[in-house]
């Protein structure tokens, strides 16, 4: 992974733009875990940023949501 530096992708959370950057392997993650969940990528990042912690950052819960999952899979 070396020198893949996040990048800004664009969402919309509950009607409101927003961007989060995330380093391509974690973009790729979260999408395919939307299209096995069969849910817009919106509304899991939605779901996502009204569960975190007000002192997690929406890139940082996307994370380890995607590590969760993953992990959660073995």
């Amino acid at each position: 992974m070396a020198g893949n530096r996040p990048k800004k992708h664009s969402l919309t959370l509950n009607g409101h733009r927003t961007s989060v950057s995330l380093e391509d392997e974690f973009w790729r993650a979260f999408r395919k875990i939307a299209e096995a969940e069969s849910v817009p990528l919106n509304q899991l990042a939605a779901r996502i940023d009204i569960e975190r912690g007000s002192d997690t950052g929406l890139a940082g819960a996307i994370r380890l949501y995607v590590l969760r999952y993953f992990q959660g899979r073995d």
